[in-house]
């Protein structure tokens, strides 16, 4: 052991190491029935493991230890070597070993739980902060467990106290110390470019190879893949059963299958003569249904007089759903079609590029095609995925200083965003081309704040309650304006949600929160009706191609809702749970192969699980790895 500040470097790394060891062997406590048996297959699988585990504890330590080192090699040595310096690396060295501890029961419960490492899951309990903590608050036993935890950081400290002390007993000259740390930094780089999880894989047992991965390193993957492998953790059925199920609910009149059982490609005829309207769809923020008069809006939520004055005057879908709880899932449930996959939405993981889209069939037809935004479009990569779709953007970067007129920290008031609206469709008027744009508002979100004097609430109270009505108030200039235009009368107007305000409830997936409006108003162009079925965001894209005319070929698990009354489904989910509703049952899919079937009716009720309702919980499993299967398989991109 050196005896200057590489020593304490090196301490580092066998504190870090050793933790590691015990982390991996406990985990080998817990994998041990589910290993092959025969000693000599254990034998080496064990040496195999321990090998790689070795070897991705390294890779883990260089990213979090390239501070560290950064720093041994810039401090000067009339610093490292004061009296108060010592106890301060002390204090950090007991941190390092009490952090390391915590991790080894984080990992232990985590696997004993999951089989496996830190996923996407463990990134969620991150995102869910509050859940989380009362979650293990209630269940695991922590006022032993945080005492233990301290009092295995202090022994480790005394462990490597003499070892700690020697490495300030020599000084390292500066020339001597970059020469170190130089490839000490650049390592955490080659490993960046170089490793990934494939020399984890030892065996063909999958609790082996997850015992031979670091925790922290699968938790840095798992952030950045933003990926929930279905196949690994969600039930699957037959795959041809699969598809057979996917093309019997997809069957339409009109429409017919491209050869091949495992696809859902198919061609789709026009029900009536092809109409090149424009379409406006707006999405608003958190517009949950039950803000409007016609879902029982109460306590004040209900004044929108633009919204519920639509209602007679449009098409409205009375049982129309979201597919998630986040914008990102909304819009891609809207813009692909599809249902939602486990883990991170599509719009924000990587190769998210080229998909088959709403936008893509509407360019194909001649159309402009835009996403409009009064925020930066960069947050939730909604840039990166709109114009890797086939979408020009518009967002908050493309407003100039007077066409804002009041903003906040998530973008311009809708009404300014409308106005933008108003003056790119004008333009594209006079290109004579029809336009398609999806815009996202963002006034009905916290913070709640809007201009003054535009309604009767003062934003000064940051209400949601004020904040809904001043977002029906845009909407309501947005549709006089445009009635000012020559393009007006050729506008389908489309009104719906990206998700529900709340989605906190005491079931899995509490259906009243993913209730949202869908509003279709064309005047002259579209009559006027209440639509009952049940449907789900990745309907409205079919549905609003059906009602132009389009004849095209499809890639859409959605369909027309309106083309020979099919039975209602709609698909909902949270990052881990995925649910497949009907008119009286709602299936609930979750990590661990978990499927429980419910009977449930609109008034909320749900009565207890169905254990015996194995063909409707095929039927759900089917949507999802249907969906996993064309996703993974790249069908679903452009041909």
């Amino acid at each position: 052991m050196t005896k200057d500040r590489r020593g304490l470097f090196l301490n580092f790394l066998f504190l870090f190491l050793g933790f590691s060891l015990l982390t991996r062997l406990t985990l080998l406590v817990l994998a041990w029935p589910h290993m092959d048996p025969g000693f000599w297959n254990h034998a080496w699988t064990i040496v195999k493991m321990l090998l790689a585990g070795t070897f991705y504890d390294c890779v883990a330590f260089s990213y979090g230890a390239a501070a560290l080192a950064l720093y041994l090699v810039l401090v000067p040595e009339r610093i490292y070597s004061h009296s108060w310096h010592r106890p301060l690396m002390y204090a950090l060295f007991f941190a390092a070993a009490t952090v390391l501890a915590f991790n080894l029961v984080a990992e232990y419960y985590f696997y004993l739980e999951f089989g496996v490492r830190y996923n996407f899951i463990a990134v969620d309990y991150l995102v869910y902060t509050k859940e989380v903590v009362g979650n293990i608050a209630e269940s695991y036993n922590l006022p032993v467990v945080l005492p233990a935890v301290v009092v295995a950081g202090a022994a480790a400290l005394w462990l490597f106290g003499k070892r700690l002390s020697l490495c300030f007993a020599e000084k390292l000259s500066f020339a001597r110390r970059l020469a170190w740390g130089l490839p000490v930094l650049l390592l955490p780089v080659l490993f960046y470019f170089t490793v990934d999880s494939r020399l984890a894989q030892v065996s063909d047992n999958n609790y082996c190879n997850e015992v031979a991965m670091n925790g922290f390193y699968s938790l840095w993957s798992a952030f950045f893949a933003n990926e929930l492998s279905y196949n690994r953790f969600y039930k699957t059925i037959d795959e041809a059963e699969v598809f057979r199920t996917l093309r019997a609910d997809l069957a339409q009149p009109g429409v017919k299958f491209a050869d091949g059982g495992m696809d859902i490609a198919r061609t789709v005829a026009a029900r009536r003569p092809l109409r090149k309207l424009n379409v406006v769809l707006v999405v608003g923020e958190s517009l949950s249904a039950e803000y409007l008069d016609a879902f029982g809006a109460s306590h004040g939520k209900g004044d929108l007089p633009t919204l519920n004055a639509l209602r007679d005057k449009s098409l409205f879908f009375n049982r129309f759903y979201a597919s998630g709880t986040r914008t990102v899932r909304g819009l891609e449930a809207i813009t692909l079609s599809m249902p939602p996959l486990p883990g991170e939405s599509i719009i924000k993981r990587p190769d998210n590029g080229d998909f088959y889209t709403w936008g893509s069939v509407m360019r194909g037809l001649g159309y402009e095609t835009r996403f409009i935004y009064g925020g930066f479009g960069y947050f939730d990569n909604m840039n990166e995925f709109f114009s890797a779709n086939g979408y020009d953007i518009v967002d908050r970067a493309d407003f100039s200083r007077n066409e804002i007129t009041f903003a906040n920290i998530w973008g311009v008031c809708d009404e300014d965003l409308f106005m933008k609206t108003l003056q790119v469709a004008d333009k594209d008027y006079r290109s004579g081309k029809p336009f398609f744009y999806t815009i996202m508002t963002t006034s009905n979100h916290r913070p709640f704040t809007y201009p003054e004097g535009k309604i009767d609430i003062s934003p000064k109270g940051k209400t949601r309650t004020g904040a809904l009505k001043y977002s029906d108030y845009a909407i309501g200039r947005l549709l006089a304006e445009a009635r000012k235009r020559p393009w007006f009368k050729d506008t389908v107007f489309i009104f719906t949600a990206d998700h529900c305000a709340n989605s906190a409830g005491r079931t899995d997936l509490p259906i009243y929160h993913y209730h949202i409006p869908l509003i279709i108003y064309s005047p002259g162009n579209i009559r006027p009706r209440l639509v009952d079925t049940l449907t789900a965001q990745m309907d409205m894209g079919p549905t609003v191609l059906g009602l132009l005319g389009v004849p095209y070929t499809s890639r859409f698990f959605g369909r027309d809702i309106l083309d020979g009354k099919p039975a209602g489904r709609a698909v909902l989910s949270t990052y881990e749970k995925l649910g497949f509703l009907t008119d009286d049952k709602l299936a609930v899919l979750a990590p661990q192969k978990y499927l429980k079937t419910y009977e449930w009716s609109d008034d909320g009720f749900k009565r207890a699980p169905d254990p015996g309702d194995t063909a409707f919980g095929d039927e759900a499993v089917s949507f999802y790895q249907g969906a996993n299967y064309i996703y993974k398989h790249r069908l679903d991109r452009m041909k």
